[in-house]
């Protein structure tokens, strides 16, 4: 199970070993043009466009030996409609969504698996943790081969210029919360730091104001390091930290102190780790492909300790009281009944111009 390709605008890669960290020794499928893939996920983050215009964002067409399309396309109002054309048999699926008030960036994930009848596609703008998911009914599988040319950009297709990235697993991959925190990261316990890939359920942490909190769970993944999974390099001594430490751009951290209680009037404030890219406090990590990030579920949604700064363990919402959307997420193997319940954050969430003009005050 791994990722098999990854576009942006600036380089491809395919590869049928896998494109990850994780690759195989040796290919995992035949590099047959008739080959079909029965499973997969194409996944992919665009930016919308800021005049409402409808817009293909990602396609193929080929017409021999028979009709064989995809498309993913973008239309007014608030919306991404997905065509696949083989022979005549066409599936179709559109999904709606709400309009931000600002430009800003979709995850779209189309994951199919032929053989059980299964297809959903799913539209999410991680900023806000806004999930709309579709069953996509008639599905037929794909070519690897018209996925591959899709992604390398051969023959008869689109590639938007709006679009973050696109990648193609041969896995059904989950949607949902992401976990934010690199595998090394240091988290503070009753026995001192440890990284965070290394806790297991049972095992106590240490949270912001003190208190030893057992952990319920933890989580990780591998995803294309990209768009909103790119690394950022949070920069010691800045904010408290010890040592650096890498994230995701949406880990946020936990920032006090006089700069914050002046500038916004709060106790504490919340920093999503993108706001502080700033060449000083955060920058862009240099990384391959993939990147594996993990993170911990606690009882309330405590804020951990990690490298000397606070920062949020991962917020999961009141997703156990919906069974059907909790089977695509990472916490499918979970029993529902042990997952906590987590309402909105207790602090403020910054905005980017404040979270730079907080990192320069403390710079200062």
């Amino acid at each position: 199970m791994t990722w098999l390709a990854l576009a942006d605008q600036k380089e491809r890669r395919f590869s049928l070993r896998g494109i990850g960290a994780d690759n195989a020794d040796r290919r995992l499928y035949p590099d047959d043009p008739d080959f079909l893939m029965t499973r997969g996920s194409l996944l992919f983050e665009t930016r919308l466009s800021p005049d409402g215009a409808p817009q293909v964002l990602l396609s193929f067409n080929r017409s021999w030996p028979e009709q064989r399309s995809l498309s993913f396309q973008a239309v007014p109002g608030g919306g991404v409609v997905l065509v696949q054309v083989h022979g005549g048999d066409i599936a179709h699926a559109a999904l709606t969504h709400s309009v931000p008030a600002r430009t800003d960036v979709l995850r779209v994930t189309f994951a199919w698996d032929t053989l059980r009848g299964v297809a959903r596609l799913t539209v999410e703008r991680p900023e806000e943790d806004q999930i709309t998911t579709v069953d996509v009914p008639g599905v037929r599988p794909f070519l690897l081969q018209d996925l591959r040319d899709m992604l390398m950009g051969r023959g008869d297709c689109v590639f938007a210029g709006d679009m973050v990235f696109a990648a193609l697993s041969d896995r059904l991959e989950e949607v949902g919360p992401v976990p934010g925190l690199d595998a090394d990261a240091m988290v503070a316990t009753p026995d001192g730091y440890r990284p965070v890939a290394t806790l297991r359920r049972g095992v106590t942490v240490i949270s912001r104001d003190g208190d030893v909190i057992p952990v319920l769970q933890t989580v990780s993944r591998q995803m294309p390091a990209r768009g909103s999974f790119a690394p950022v390099r949070l920069r010691a001594p800045y904010f408290g930290l010890r040592d650096d430490v890498v994230t995701t751009p949406d880990q946020r951290l936990v920032i006090d102190g006089p700069e914050v209680e002046y500038l916004f009037g709060e106790e504490a404030v919340l920093v999503p780790a993108r706001h502080l890219l700033n060449g000083f406090a955060a920058r862009a990590q240099v990384t391959g492909p993939t990147r594996t990030y993990c993170q911990l579920i606690l009882p309330g949604h405590e804020a951990l300790m990690v490298a000397g700064t606070a920062m949020e363990s991962l917020c999961i919402g009141r997703i156990r009281r919906y069974p059907e959307r909790l089977r695509h997420t990472l916490l499918s193997g979970f029993e529902r009944n042990m997952l906590p319940e987590h309402g909105r954050p207790s602090y403020r969430v910054l905005r980017w111009f404040e979270a730079i003009h907080l990192a320069r005050q403390r710079a200062a």
